[in-house]
């Protein structure tokens, strides 16, 4: 089944190589890090990176920022907002917010994988005021009441 595609309009700035699928089935691009210089990441530090990307997204359209789960489980460093919202009027440049969880100076080079761009679409909500709601198989219960464990 073929996937969908979109076209969106892109200003690149940083030298680097645009935001690309790893794989023919990925959901997520690579972002890279546009930085003139290597950037020390302190344990419980947290930074914007910058990214030198603009990007027009058709109405209707979000980007996601995702973490990269290489950087997550080797390194502890994420996405500190996981996932960040780019809405379709943003037209500023793209930057991530890291943060190293982890108990070691991480040092993210010009270049480097630092996060995932998901483009999707999305709906908005029109409220409708209720005085109650339909029952359902949870009802109101919270978090882990589905679990034994």
């Amino acid at each position: 089944m073929p996937m969908d595609s979109v076209d969106v309009k892109i200003i690149n700035l940083s030298g680097m190589e645009l935001p690309a699928y790893g794989t023919p089935m990925a959901a997520g691009m690579d972002v890279r890090a546009a930085l003139a210089e290597p950037l020390a990441l302190k344990p419980l530090q947290r930074t914007l990176v910058p990214t030198g990307l603009r990007i027009q997204l058709p109405e209707g359209y979000e980007c996601q920022i995702r973490p990269r789960s290489g950087l997550a489980l080797k390194h502890g460093v994420t996405v500190a907002n996981a996932p960040g919202t780019i809405d379709a009027d943003y037209r500023g440049e793209i930057g991530i917010i890291l943060i190293n969880l982890s108990d070691e100076t991480f040092v993210i080079n010009p270049g480097e994988r630092i996060a995932q761009m998901v483009v999707a679409p999305y709906s908005r909500v029109q409220w409708r005021l209720a005085e109650s709601l339909d029952d359902s198989q949870r009802g109101d219960g919270g978090f882990g009441h589905t679990g034994l464990n």
